[in-house]
């Protein structure tokens, strides 16, 4: 189906509170130099005691308000994507629906991890391009820091909390999307998970904290597999070439891993956008915030075409290419 959905704004938000690798150094047996080799990240941004997810898309939403004069009145739909929702229920995305007083517009949560901003994308994309919908805000919002073992020295120094912003709205010329690729592999789900009602998966006991577990050798063998693999895909069956992209912008896992991906693909780095030096892995806002960032910075400029990919727990992933219109 032809995109008649056109992004027309974007926002990001990150808590005040700063995590250094020395503050991680305080709290489990790590080091500056360990971490920055590992992982290429410096600080992480982290939510106060009573700071949520829903603050956070608020804070973002009211990021994207303030630098596009930005009318929500008519928005129609609200979607958030979050794997650490304020409650069970009510979601996110009717918290924000009452916080911007938006009279007229539905509200939905979706879960897939640190792909969730693109799946989310691309909900918003086939909604308004078949005119059930005309105006949709999307948000990534995670606080990660709040389902982070702090005790597992090789996951706590990854994670960060923030949160981003944008709208998709119809229109009659050309839209911004321009191809998209997804999938999943759910029996490979114990190597990223959090407990929730169940603690058994696929007929194992889970390790039953509530706290976020991850095997990071499993996850990080099937991201290099599954990301180089679905980038391939995203582009040949959308005829396009790796030199038609202007910026690959993917999940902020880890920098090493991301090197790896693009080392495989034979992309240089300085093509590659990511926002895991000062914020860390934000999960499903890693993409909205290098997205909002590199905008704000004048680095992605109109009619730039960016090649989207993320990927995390489910395990799920989820690629997209856009025509940037801004």
């Amino acid at each position: 189906m032809e995109s008649k959905a056109k992004i027309t704004a974007i926002g990001g938000y990150v808590p005040e509170h700063i995590m250094t690798n020395q503050d991680l150094e305080q709290i489990v047996d790590t080091s500056d130099e360990w971490i920055v080799r590992r992982t290429g990240m410096k600080e992480r941004r982290i939510a106060g005691p009573e700071e949520f997810a829903s603050d956070l898309a608020c804070g973002a939403i009211r990021d994207l308000v303030k630098r596009y004069s930005f009318d929500l009145s008519d928005v129609d739909l609200v979607i958030v994507s979050t794997t650490t929702p304020d409650y069970g229920f009510p979601s996110v995305s009717a918290m924000i629906q009452a916080a911007f007083h938006l009279e007229h517009a539905g509200a939905f949560d979706l879960s897939a991890a640190c792909a969730g901003f693109e799946y989310a994308l691309h909900v918003a994309n086939g909604l308004v391009s078949s005119g059930l919908n005309r105006k949709v805000l999307v948000v990534a919002a995670e606080t990660m820091s709040k389902v982070t073992d702090y005790t597992d020295r090789t996951t706590c120094v990854l994670l960060g909390d923030g949160a981003g912003a944008a709208v998709i709205e119809q229109t009659e010329s050309d839209g911004s999307f321009l191809g998209a690729y997804m999938g999943a592999d759910g029996s490979l789900g114990k190597a990223l998970y959090r407990t929730g009602l169940s603690t058994v998966m696929n007929g194992e006991v889970l390790i039953n904290t509530g706290k976020m577990v991850q095997n990071g050798r499993e996850v990080y063998k099937w991201a290099v597999k599954t990301v180089t693999t679905g980038i391939q895909k995203l582009l040949e069956e959308n005829e396009f070439q790796f030199s038609d992209i202007d910026w690959f912008i993917p999940h902020s896992a880890n920098l090493r891993l991301i090197e790896a991906i693009f080392e495989r693909l034979n992309v240089p780095m300085d093509k590659v956008l990511y926002s895991l030096e000062y914020y860390g892995n934000t999960s499903s806002a890693s993409i909205a915030l290098s997205l909002s960032e590199a905008v704000k910075n004048g680095k992605i400029k109109k009619n730039d075409r960016l090649l989207l990919y993320g990927f995390g727990g489910g395990l799920c992933h989820c690629g997209q290419i856009i025509q940037w219109g801004i």
